[in-house]
C-alpha cells in the first residue's frame, strides 16, 4: 500500500513538472511573440501597438530588463519622456551592466533639456563602454549645448581617433575649436569634415565666416561658390557669393553675380536688396549718379512691399537722400526704425535726414539710438550727437558726449573746435 502510495506521489509530481514545464515554455514563446510584435509595430511607426506588445511581454515577466528597455525607448519615441525615463532607469536597475538603458537614459534627458543629467548617463555608458564614438559624440554635443565647448574637445578627438570618417564629430571639434578661438586647429577639423563629406554646408559656412574674418575673402568666396552650387535653389546662396566679391572691392563681378541671382529668382526681395546695396556703394564711393540711378531702380520694388525688410528701407532711404528727396527719405528711414530686426544704420541715416530738414530733436533721438545699438560708436557720430545736444541747449550732454568722442581721437581738430563751441561748465 505504501509502495502505491509513493508511486502515485512519483506520477503526480511528475505530472505537475511536466505541466509547470509545459507551462513555461508556453510563456516564453509568448514572450517572445510580444516582443517580436512590439519590435514589428516599432518599425511600422504604430508605437501605441508596441507598447501594448512590450507591456503584455512584461505582465509575464516583471522582471524583464528588455521589455523595459524596449517600452522605454518606444515612450521615448512617442515624446513621452516620464514614461520614458521610469522605464529605462528599470531597465538599468534590472542590469547595472548593460550600456543601452544607459545611453537612452542620457538621449532622454536631452530630449528634456537636462544636459548635466544627460553627461552623467553618457560618462556612465563610457566607464562601460569606452570604445563608442557615437556616445563619445553624444557626450561632447551635450557639453557643447550646455556650453561646455571645452570640455567637448577630447571626447571629440577619442571619437575621430576611432572612426576618422565620423564627419559630424569632426565638424563639432571645429566648431568648439571655434569656440576656444583656436581658429587654425578649427580649420584643419572643418577641412577634414569637407573632405569626408564635400556637401556637409554647414562646415563650408563656418569655413567661410574663419576666412572672411581672417581678410581672406578669395578662399571665403570659393567657399560660397561651393555653397551655391550646392543648394542652387537657395537664393541666398548667390547673395552670398555677390556680396562676398563686393566687399573684395570687386564691384563688377558682384553685379554679375547678383544680376545672375535676379534672373533666377525674380521674386525673391533678398536679390535686389544685395543688388541695391552694391549700387549704392558703388554710388557713394565713386560719386556715380548713374549707379545711383540703379541702385533706386533696384531697391524702389522691394522697399515698396508691405513686407519690405529694415535693411531694404534703410538702403532705398540712403538712395533718397543721396538724390537729394530728403522728406522721402526722412519718411522712408522712420519706417525703416519700426521694422523688427531693425538696421542700426536706418538711424545713422534717418539722422542725417532729419538734420537736413531742420529737425534737430528727432536727428538727436536717431542719433542716440544709433549709438545704444552699436558696440563701438566713432567719434563723428559721436561728435554729431553732441553737436545735436548743443543745438537744443542741453549743454551738459554735449559735453560728456564730446569728451567720449575726444577720448577717441584726442588730437582731432573738429572735436577740439566743437568742445570750445560748447563751452566749460
Amino acid at each position: 500500500m505504501k509502495r502505491l502510495v509513493v508511486v502515485s506521489v512519483g506520477v503526480a509530481a511528475l505530472v505537475v513538472g511536466i505541466l509547470v514545464a509545459w507551462y513555461s515554455v508556453r510563456q516564453d514563446r509568448e514572450f517572445q511573440r510580444l516582443i517580436a510584435a512590439g519590435d514589428a509595430a516599432v518599425v511600422q511607426d504604430q508605437t501605441f501597438v508596441a507598447i501594448e506588445a512590450f507591456s503584455g511581454a512584461l505582465a509575464l515577466k516583471p522582471d524583464s530588463m528588455l521589455a523595459y528597455l524596449k517600452r522605454g525607448d518606444t515612450y521615448r519615441r512617442r515624446s513621452e519622456l516620464t514614461a520614458a525615463l521610469r522605464d529605462l532607469r528599470q531597465a538599468a536597475t534590472l542590469d547595472p551592466g548593460a550600456p543601452r538603458p544607459v545611453e537612452l537614459l542620457g538621449d532622454v534627458n536631452v530630449a528634456m533639456g537636462r544636459y548635466e543629467n544627460a553627461i552623467e548617463q553618457y560618462r556612465r555608458f563610457i566607464a562601460l563602454d569606452d570604445r563608442a564614438p557615437r556616445v563619445l559624440y553624444k557626450l561632447a554635443l551635450t557639453y557643447y549645448r550646455n556650453g561646455q565647448a571645452a570640455l567637448a574637445i577630447e571626447p571629440l578627438r577619442q571619437a575621430v581617433a576611432f572612426d576618422d570618417r565620423f564627419v559630424e564629430a569632426h565638424y563639432l571639434l571645429g566648431m568648439c575649436l571655434l569656440e576656444r578661438k583656436r581658429d587654425a586647429d578649427a580649420l584643419r577639423s572643418l577641412t577634414r569634415a569637407i573632405e569626408i563629406n564635400p556637401t556637409f554646408a554647414a562646415a563650408r559656412e563656418e569655413m567661410a565666416d574663419i576666412y572672411t574674418q581672417r581678410g581672406r575673402s578669395r578662399d571665403a568666396i570659393e567657399q560660397l561658390e561651393a555653397l551655391a552650387a550646392l543648394e542652387p535653389a537657395r537664393a541666398e546662396r548667390l547673395v552670398s557669393v555677390g556680396l562676398a566679391y563686393a566687399r573684395l572691392g570687386r564691384t563688377d563681378a558682384a553685379i554679375l553675380t547678383l544680376g545672375r541671382a535676379a534672373e533666377r529668382f525674380p521674386e525673391e526681395p533678398v536679390v535686389y536688396t544685395a543688388l541695391g546695396r552694391v549700387w549704392l556703394e558703388a554710388a557713394e564711393t565713386r560719386d556715380d549718379r548713374v549707379a545711383l540711378s540703379k541702385a533706386i531702380g533696384a531697391l524702389q520694388p522691394t522697399a515698396g512691399r508691405a513686407t519690405a525688410s529694415s535693411e531694404a528701407l534703410a538702403l532705398y532711404g540712403r538712395a533718397l537722400y543721396l538724390s537729394g528727396e530728403i522728406g522721402g527719405a526722412e519718411r522712408t528711414l522712420q519706417e525703416a526704425t519700426t521694422r523688427m530686426p531693425v538696421e542700426p544704420l536706418a538711424f545713422r541715416y534717418l539722422a542725417a535726414a532729419a538734420d537736413r530738414l531742420g529737425h534737430v530733436a528727432p536727428a538727436r533721438d536717431a542719433l542716440r539710438r544709433y549709438v545704444a545699438l552699436i558696440d563701438t560708436p566713432d567719434a563723428p557720430t559721436l561728435a554729431l550727437l553732441a553737436d545735436a545736444h548743443r543745438r537744443l541747449g542741453e549743454l551738459a550732454a554735449a559735453r560728456a558726449t564730446v569728451a567720449k568722442a575726444l577720448a577717441l581721437e584726442p588730437e582731432n581738430e573738429a572735436l577740439l573746435r566743437l568742445q570750445r563751441r560748447i563751452g566749460p561748465t
